[in-house]
């Protein structure tokens, strides 16, 4: 897939997704999978690198994917050219500007789609149906996708990003088509892990993520083409006294080289119990053991939907 940062006018015709496409969950696949399967066109998205919110003032309430992710997912959906662009290189475009500037002479766009509650040029103030109108005018043709619906609601970002904060990892899933997860960098721990036989791959969510449930979670990790089961803690890891949010994973059935200075993608798959404070190290030893356990029978028992 190529990757554009700038508006540099792409080669060929294209059909275009229009949106911000935080998670590229089922709504946003249903916006991007009306680019597909057009004769001499090139699938391509136009998308933000940061959150347009950031520019204009407003709360973004946790991403929920890192710009790795997007790049990944949006290949996985046969997507053949980004515009990964700064919100603030088209903030101030009015809707005809950007019609003509954007889509026109930089995209070469003969297809546009985008979600029904998708809104464009300064200040958000046109919508799906004035670039109906104005890409009609200039021979474009369109397709707005209509709201995809999961228990009478529309799929959103502001519902997912709900759904993970209260560490309802499998309601996430089933909106976001796939399970939540992050790409992350192994640091170095303090070793308890190791004291007590249970070695962890330490972590950090990304700061601009929105924060899961504390507490431990069946995850799912992935390490040199394979897939690992995992007991992941995401809090402040309290009976060593920690003060920093950290995602440590267990790994029962791994035993290979370390991972330090890598990006590691894990799954947060299903919550498993609260934090807790253990009287002792030995105590809590034995809780993760049992927390191994339950997260490997929930691998078992969910195989079929997870490794689908």
């Amino acid at each position: 897939m190529k990757i554009y940062e700038e508006l540099t006018p792409c080669e060929g015709e294209t059909a275009v997704a229009l949106g911000s496409f935080d998670g590229l969950h089922l709504g946003h696949r249903a916006v991007i999978s009306q680019t597909l399967g057009e004769p001499g066109l090139t699938p391509t998205v136009l998308t933000f690198a940061d959150n347009p919110l950031c520019d204009l003032g407003g709360s973004t309430g946790g991403e929920l994917m890192t710009r790795e992710q997007k790049v990944q997912v949006l290949e996985e959906f046969g997507v053949r050219q980004l515009y990964l662009l700064r919100f603030s290189t088209i903030m101030n475009f009015t809707a005809e500007q950007f019609v003509k500037d954007v889509l026109m002479n930089v995209l070469h766009a003969k297809k546009v789609c985008c979600g029904f509650n998708f809104t464009f040029g300064a200040g958000g103030r046109a919508g799906s149906k004035e670039l109906q109108q104005l890409c009609a005018a200039q021979g474009l043709r369109t397709a707005v996708a209509p709201a995809v619906l999961a228990d009478g609601e529309p799929v959103s970002s502001t519902r997912i990003r709900a759904l993970v904060a209260q560490g309802h990892m499998g309601g996430a899933a089933e909106l976001l088509g796939r399970p939540y997860g992050y790409l992350a960098e192994v640091r170095h721990g303090q070793q308890l892990g190791r004291q007590l036989g249970t070695p962890t791959l330490n972590q950090e969510i990304p700061k601009t993520f929105v924060l899961p449930r504390f507490g431990v979670y069946a995850s799912r990790v992935y390490l040199l083409g394979s897939a690992y089961c995992g007991v992941t803690n995401v809090g402040l890891r309290p009976t060593v006294d920690g003060h920093h949010v950290t995602a440590e994973t267990w790994l029962p059935d791994y035993s290979g080289p370390e991972f330090y200075g890598e990006t590691v993608r894990t799954d947060l798959l299903h919550f498993l119990r609260p934090e807790q404070k253990f009287p002792s190290v030995e105590a809590l030893g034995k809780q993760i053991q049992t927390d191994g356990e339950r997260a490997k029978d929930f691998l078992r028992r969910n195989a079929k939907e997870l490794f689908a």
